[in-house]
């Protein structure tokens, strides 16, 4: 795990401290790391609803035929191979 050092005026110093001490958090960087999770959850939520609604605008739904799924297997098939 690599080390990475902060700066904070005592104000936020302070507010870790207590959140630390009635959060529930053995450290610090415990704190951080889930601050750092949680935000990352809100992010990928705040993407898949925006692919949900893009999907929502995109036109009107229709159902998925043998070769929709074919052609979708293909593609990911495809990506998966080019990592």
């Amino acid at each position: 795990m690599e080390t990475m050092n902060i700066a904070l005026p005592d104000t936020l110093k302070s507010f870790v401290k207590d959140r630390v001490t009635n959060g529930g958090f053995g450290t610090a960087s415990e704190y951080v790391r889930d601050l750092i999770r949680a935000d990352r959850a809100a992010l990928a939520k705040q993407q898949l609803e925006t692919e949900i609604l893009r999907g929502m605008a995109s036109g009107e739904a229709r159902p998925m035929t043998k070769r929709d799924w074919q052609q979708l297997h293909a593609r990911v098939n495809k990506q998966t191979a080019k990592r």
